[in-house]
């Protein structure tokens, strides 16, 4: 089994979708990224592929890359859980805390979980994600923007 951790942030900006965990979420502004910019989902890529040994989301899915100019990160995850599968590894379990004082993600937390699940190929109980907020403290807390952590368990796969 293996370990792996992400992070993710990205600032507000108006005129843009926001979206959040695969979902959009109406909300008055977006986040400014070359793709869509869901923190949560950069966060779990992350996560994934460092469990793997196999770098980052900057190095697979460039930012100097027009192709990528506003994917939507289903799309990439996807191709990230393609690579651990490749690779011979399952994921066992997702943890994702997105860091916001708003919008309120409880709201949105079972379509996320469900999203995730069905793209990382496990079951929904093995997906958590949770939001926090900072208490007013930092670029979060001055909403600002949305960070997120992500930590996933990977096993090999059974031969």
């Amino acid at each position: 089994m293996r370990v792996g951790i992400g992070f993710d942030a990205h600032r507000f900006v108006p005129g843009r979708k926001l979206y959040l965990g695969g979902i959009e979420i109406p909300y008055e502004k977006g986040l400014t990224g070359h793709s869509d910019a869901d923190v949560a989902l950069h966060a779990l890529m992350d996560a994934i592929l460092g469990a793997a040994c196999e770098g980052d989301i900057g190095e697979i899915f460039p930012d100097s890359d027009p192709s990528f100019k506003d994917a939507r990160s289903t799309e990439l995850l996807s191709s990230v859980v393609e690579v651990v599968h490749r690779r011979g590894f399952v994921i066992k379990c997702v943890d994702i805390v997105v860091i916001c004082e708003e919008p309120k993600i409880s709201h949105y937390r079972d379509e996320m979980r469900k999203g995730i699940a069905l793209l990382c190929g496990v079951a929904f109980e093995n997906v958590s994600i949770k939001g926090k907020t900072t208490e007013g403290l930092g670029f979060t807390g001055r909403r600002e923007g949305i960070a997120s952590i992500a930590v996933v368990l990977i096993e090999e796969k059974a031969r």
